[in-house]
């Protein structure tokens, strides 16, 4: 099942950003780690800011509006070993192609295009669950906690963990000495 959501919070934390996204019937939010360059990007386009040159979200944009095309869906399809999965949903006239694309790019077009954002219920049960804070106090306090959230928390609940380096090999011992006659 199709959950709709919108985008809720961008946090910048350090060299990474958090997308949350919230669901627009229900208390629960899915925070989504992303690169600096796909945070910026969804950044500029919140805050209004348009460059002289168009940057490639932007530039997608441009091309799909030229093959008169649109973009009709985002879905957060899965979640598998700690990555998000999505497909962006193309349509061009009666036909609609479904295009895996990384949740980060997905959403900055979704946000450009003012297409709809889905997410796998699938997904939000394999999450940690996270509700909607409901006071400015609350909002703060979720803020400083994710800020301090590692990708790896959120799995801590679920049968899946994130993969983890393997055991090192057995240290080799000496063959045993023979005895002596």
């Amino acid at each position: 099942m199709l959950i709709p959501v919108n985008l809720y919070s961008l946090v910048a934390l350090g060299s990474q950003f958090v997308v949350v996204l919230e669901e627009i019937e229900g208390p629960r939010l899915i925070p989504i780690w992303i690169g600096a360059a796909e945070g910026n990007s969804i950044a500029m386009h919140l805050n209004r800011i348009q460059l002289p040159r168009p940057m490639t979200h932007d530039l997608i944009i441009n091309l799909i509006n030229l093959w008169k095309s649109k973009i009709v869906k985002v879905v957060i399809t899965e979640l598998k070993e700690s990555t998000f999965y999505a497909s962006l949903y193309l349509q061009q006239n009666n036909h609609i192609e479904e295009i895996d694309a990384r949740p980060s790019d997905s959403i900055a077009l979704a946000l450009r295009a003012s297409a709809p954002l889905f997410v796998d219920e699938s997904v939000f049960q394999q999450c940690e669950p996270l509700l909607k804070p409901i006071s400015k106090d609350e909002l703060n306090e979720f803020k400083r906690k994710l800020a301090d959230l590692k990708p790896e928390d959120i799995y801590k609940d679920i049968n899946k963990r994130p993969p983890q380096a393997p055991p090192p090999p057995p240290t080799p011992q000496a063959p045993p000495t023979p005895p002596k006659p």
